[in-house]
Protein backbone atom coordinates (compact mmCIF):
# COMPACT_ATOMS: atom_id res chain seq x y z
CA UNK A 1 0.00 0.00 0.00
CA UNK A 2 2.95 2.28 0.66
CA UNK A 3 4.00 1.88 -2.97
CA UNK A 4 0.56 2.94 -4.19
CA UNK A 5 0.64 6.04 -2.00
CA UNK A 6 4.06 6.90 -3.43
CA UNK A 7 2.79 6.36 -6.99
CA UNK A 8 -0.26 8.55 -6.34
CA UNK A 9 1.94 11.32 -4.93
CA UNK A 10 4.17 11.13 -8.01
CA UNK A 11 1.13 11.27 -10.26
CA UNK A 12 -0.10 14.37 -8.41
CA UNK A 13 3.23 15.96 -9.36
CA UNK A 14 2.63 14.87 -13.00
CA UNK A 15 5.74 12.65 -12.98
CA UNK A 16 5.88 10.23 -15.92
CA UNK A 17 7.32 7.18 -14.13
CA UNK A 18 4.60 7.06 -11.45
CA UNK A 19 1.97 7.65 -14.16
CA UNK A 20 3.30 4.68 -16.11
CA UNK A 21 3.43 2.57 -12.95
CA UNK A 22 -0.20 3.45 -12.17
CA UNK A 23 -1.22 2.67 -15.75
CA UNK A 24 0.61 -0.67 -15.70
CA UNK A 25 -0.95 -1.56 -12.34
CA UNK A 26 -4.58 -0.72 -13.15
CA UNK A 27 -5.02 -0.77 -16.93
CA UNK A 28 -5.86 -4.51 -17.07
CA UNK A 29 -8.65 -4.08 -14.51
CA UNK A 30 -10.06 -0.95 -16.14
CA UNK A 31 -9.73 -2.40 -19.64
CA UNK A 32 -11.79 -5.41 -18.55
CA UNK A 33 -14.48 -3.04 -17.32
CA UNK A 34 -14.34 -1.02 -20.55
CA UNK A 35 -14.87 -4.20 -22.57
CA UNK A 36 -18.27 -4.60 -20.92
CA UNK A 37 -19.34 -1.22 -22.29
CA UNK A 38 -17.62 -1.38 -25.67
CA UNK A 39 -18.71 -3.10 -28.86
CA UNK A 40 -15.14 -4.08 -29.70
CA UNK A 41 -11.57 -3.82 -28.40
CA UNK A 42 -10.71 -0.52 -30.08
CA UNK A 43 -13.66 1.17 -28.36
CA UNK A 44 -12.54 -0.22 -25.01
CA UNK A 45 -9.03 1.09 -25.66
CA UNK A 46 -10.45 4.55 -26.43
CA UNK A 47 -12.53 4.47 -23.23
CA UNK A 48 -9.49 3.38 -21.24
CA UNK A 49 -7.37 6.17 -22.72
CA UNK A 50 -10.03 8.78 -21.91
CA UNK A 51 -10.29 7.41 -18.38
CA UNK A 52 -6.54 7.61 -17.74
CA UNK A 53 -6.36 11.14 -19.13
CA UNK A 54 -9.10 12.10 -16.69
CA UNK A 55 -7.45 10.20 -13.83
CA UNK A 56 -4.14 12.00 -14.36
CA UNK A 57 -5.83 15.38 -14.76
CA UNK A 58 -7.98 14.95 -11.63
CA UNK A 59 -5.77 12.87 -9.34
CA UNK A 60 -5.17 15.88 -7.07
CA UNK A 61 -8.86 15.69 -6.18
CA UNK A 62 -8.40 12.23 -4.66
CA UNK A 63 -8.03 12.94 -0.94
CA UNK A 64 -7.03 9.45 0.16
CA UNK A 65 -10.39 8.63 1.71
CA UNK A 66 -12.23 5.69 0.24
CA UNK A 67 -10.99 3.27 -2.35
CA UNK A 68 -8.60 4.62 -4.96
CA UNK A 69 -9.53 1.76 -7.28
CA UNK A 70 -13.22 2.58 -6.79
CA UNK A 71 -12.49 6.22 -7.63
CA UNK A 72 -10.76 5.17 -10.85
CA UNK A 73 -13.58 2.76 -11.75
CA UNK A 74 -16.09 5.60 -11.43
CA UNK A 75 -13.95 7.67 -13.82
CA UNK A 76 -13.85 4.75 -16.27
CA UNK A 77 -17.64 4.41 -16.12
CA UNK A 78 -18.03 8.14 -16.79
CA UNK A 79 -15.57 7.87 -19.69
CA UNK A 80 -17.56 4.94 -21.13
CA UNK A 81 -20.82 6.84 -20.84
CA UNK A 82 -19.20 9.90 -22.41
CA UNK A 83 -17.83 7.82 -25.26
CA UNK A 84 -21.22 6.25 -25.94
CA UNK A 85 -22.91 9.66 -25.88
CA UNK A 86 -20.33 11.17 -28.21
CA UNK A 87 -19.79 8.43 -30.77
CA UNK A 88 -22.89 6.27 -30.72
CA UNK A 89 -26.57 6.71 -31.09
CA UNK A 90 -27.89 5.53 -27.79
CA UNK A 91 -31.44 4.27 -28.10
CA UNK A 92 -33.64 3.94 -25.07
CA UNK A 93 -37.31 3.11 -25.26
CA UNK A 94 -39.06 5.70 -23.16
CA UNK A 95 -41.36 3.51 -21.13
CA UNK A 96 -42.32 4.77 -17.71
CA UNK A 97 -44.43 1.72 -16.95
CA UNK A 98 -42.22 -1.30 -16.43
CA UNK A 99 -43.41 -4.74 -17.49
CA UNK A 100 -41.88 -7.28 -15.12
CA UNK A 101 -40.53 -10.37 -16.80
CA UNK A 102 -40.92 -13.59 -14.85
CA UNK A 103 -37.52 -15.18 -14.35
CA UNK A 104 -38.38 -17.38 -11.36
CA UNK A 105 -37.48 -20.55 -13.24
CA UNK A 106 -34.08 -19.31 -14.35
CA UNK A 107 -31.23 -17.88 -12.39
CA UNK A 108 -27.89 -17.05 -13.98
CA UNK A 109 -26.13 -18.98 -11.23
CA UNK A 110 -28.04 -22.18 -12.15
CA UNK A 111 -25.87 -22.74 -15.20
CA UNK A 112 -22.11 -22.90 -15.40
CA UNK A 113 -20.75 -20.36 -17.90
CA UNK A 114 -17.21 -19.22 -18.39
CA UNK A 115 -16.35 -15.55 -17.94
CA UNK A 116 -15.82 -15.29 -21.69
CA UNK A 117 -19.24 -16.80 -22.48
CA UNK A 118 -20.98 -14.42 -20.09
CA UNK A 119 -19.05 -11.42 -21.47
CA UNK A 120 -19.93 -12.46 -25.04
CA UNK A 121 -23.60 -12.75 -24.11
CA UNK A 122 -23.59 -9.35 -22.37
CA UNK A 123 -21.73 -7.74 -25.27
CA UNK A 124 -24.33 -9.06 -27.72
CA UNK A 125 -27.04 -6.99 -26.03
CA UNK A 126 -28.12 -3.81 -27.83
CA UNK A 127 -26.13 -0.73 -26.76
CA UNK A 128 -28.69 0.83 -24.39
CA UNK A 129 -29.59 -2.48 -22.79
CA UNK A 130 -25.92 -3.37 -22.28
CA UNK A 131 -25.13 0.00 -20.72
CA UNK A 132 -27.96 -0.16 -18.21
CA UNK A 133 -27.36 -3.86 -17.46
CA UNK A 134 -23.71 -3.16 -16.68
CA UNK A 135 -24.48 -0.12 -14.53
CA UNK A 136 -27.21 -1.85 -12.52
CA UNK A 137 -26.28 -5.54 -12.33
CA UNK A 138 -22.50 -5.32 -12.37
CA UNK A 139 -21.55 -1.88 -11.03
CA UNK A 140 -24.40 -1.76 -8.49
CA UNK A 141 -25.91 1.62 -9.30
CA UNK A 142 -29.55 2.24 -8.43
CA UNK A 143 -32.05 3.01 -11.20
CA UNK A 144 -32.37 6.61 -9.95
CA UNK A 145 -28.59 7.09 -10.26
CA UNK A 146 -28.57 5.54 -13.73
CA UNK A 147 -31.44 7.75 -14.84
CA UNK A 148 -29.58 10.84 -13.58
CA UNK A 149 -26.31 9.78 -15.24
CA UNK A 150 -27.92 9.10 -18.61
CA UNK A 151 -30.59 11.81 -18.58
CA UNK A 152 -33.47 9.33 -18.88
CA UNK A 153 -36.58 8.51 -16.85
CA UNK A 154 -36.20 6.05 -13.98
CA UNK A 155 -38.88 3.89 -15.61
CA UNK A 156 -36.79 3.74 -18.77
CA UNK A 157 -33.82 2.46 -16.78
CA UNK A 158 -35.97 -0.21 -15.12
CA UNK A 159 -37.57 -1.19 -18.40
CA UNK A 160 -34.26 -1.44 -20.24
CA UNK A 161 -32.75 -3.50 -17.42
CA UNK A 162 -35.72 -5.86 -17.41
CA UNK A 163 -35.51 -6.31 -21.17
CA UNK A 164 -31.73 -6.74 -21.07
CA UNK A 165 -32.10 -9.43 -18.43
CA UNK A 166 -34.73 -11.19 -20.53
CA UNK A 167 -32.54 -11.07 -23.64
CA UNK A 168 -29.54 -12.29 -21.66
CA UNK A 169 -31.61 -15.14 -20.27
CA UNK A 170 -32.60 -16.17 -23.80
CA UNK A 171 -28.99 -15.99 -25.04
CA UNK A 172 -27.69 -18.04 -22.11
CA UNK A 173 -30.39 -20.69 -22.52
CA UNK A 174 -29.45 -20.98 -26.19
CA UNK A 175 -25.80 -21.29 -25.24
CA UNK A 176 -26.64 -24.00 -22.72
CA UNK A 177 -28.69 -25.91 -25.29
CA UNK A 178 -25.92 -25.63 -27.88
CA UNK A 179 -23.39 -27.02 -25.41
CA UNK A 180 -25.69 -29.98 -24.58
CA UNK A 181 -26.05 -30.78 -28.29
CA UNK A 182 -22.25 -30.84 -28.64
CA UNK A 183 -21.91 -33.32 -25.75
Amino acid sequence: MQDLEKIIEGCKKMQRKPQKALYDMYSPILYGMAMRYASHASEAEDMLQEAFISIFQNIRQFKGTGSFEGWMKRILINAAIGYIRKYKKRQFDNFDDVREINMKNFEFSDVDFTKEEMLTAINSLPEGFRLIFNLYAIEGYKHREIADMLGIHIGTSKSQYSRARSMLKTKLIQLEQESKVKE
